[in-house]
């Protein structure tokens, strides 16, 4: 009996999740999709997230999985520290992240100097949006990547250097073929997280149709005028983020097995 009620209790917060998702694909017939995908901001918005994103990840990937190799070998106070500010962004709110990268990164931002001598500005352009992207999502890769590397053994690690690889050779052909299963669900999860992101890039980059409007400021925009649109928009997120998690379970069994 004890472990019904238990059960039961777990099942009511399976209900709260799950009903939200059941009455977005459950309350749009095969016809208003249709209809609301052909909204005209329904595809750029599309094509922009798929753009942006891909970019966003690349940028994390490539500069973040030597970050990652870097940090995951120290466990002083300085890495600590800066393991820390690398999970700020996920934890500040997404519109406190928009204000700090244009006070960073705007027109009259800190760096404004430095980066616009002649006056323009990167704020509310494509390169804007891939920049929140890239604020908000890569901690999540560099924090997976970190826990991978910490994972392998370390004699494996001895024994490449005994033989005399490199420190980029031990990296390339010891570490990343070792963590790769984490690794790809770390990058599916900072994908996911781009993809979904809206506060940043509305503050930062602003909600241009064409330009700088994702599928999330589509479904904003949309909202206001068309339900079909932005329900036919959030359903296409919400595959596109299952997809994903696919993935992530996929690498983490992968994973698992190897471990094993």
């Amino acid at each position: 009996m004890q472990r019904i009620a238990i059960a039961g209790l777990g099942a009511l917060l399976v209900a709260f999740l799950a009903l939200p998702i059941i009455a977005l694909f459950g309350t749009l017939s095969l016809s208003d999709m249709q209809v609301g995908l052909q909204r005209s901001l329904v595809w750029p918005a599309l094509r922009l997230s798929v753009l942006t994103t891909l970019c966003s990840l690349v940028f994390v990937i490539s500069l973040g999985t030597p970050l990652a190799w870097t940090l995951a070998d120290r466990r002083g106070r300085f890495s600590g520290m800066i393991e820390t500010v690398m999970q700020l962004p996920i934890v500040i709110p997404p519109a406190v992240a928009g204000v700090a990268m244009l006070l960073a990164f705007g027109r009259r931002g800190l760096m404004a100097g430095l980066l616009y001598p002649r006056g323009e500005s990167v704020s509310f352009t494509t390169a804007a949006v891939i920049m929140a992207e890239v604020f908000v999502s890569a901690p999540f890769y560099v924090q997976a990547a970190i826990s991978a590397f910490r994972r392998i053994d370390p004699r494996w690690i001895t024994v490449a250097k005994t033989f005399g690889a490199s420190e980029l050779q031990v990296l390339f052909r010891v570490a990343l073929p070792l963590s790769a299963p984490a690794l790809v669900a770390g990058a599916a999860m900072s994908w996911a997280r781009a993809l979904g992101e809206f506060g940043a890039t509305l503050m930062f980059a602003g909600n241009l149709e064409g330009r700088t409007q994702t599928l999330p400021l589509a479904i904003y925009t949309a909202l206001e005028s068309d339900m079909r649109a932005a329900q036919a928009l959030a359903i296409v997120l919400v595959v596109f983020a299952f997809g994903l998690l696919l993935l992530i379970r996929s690498s983490a069994q992968s994973s698992e097995d190897r471990t094993r």
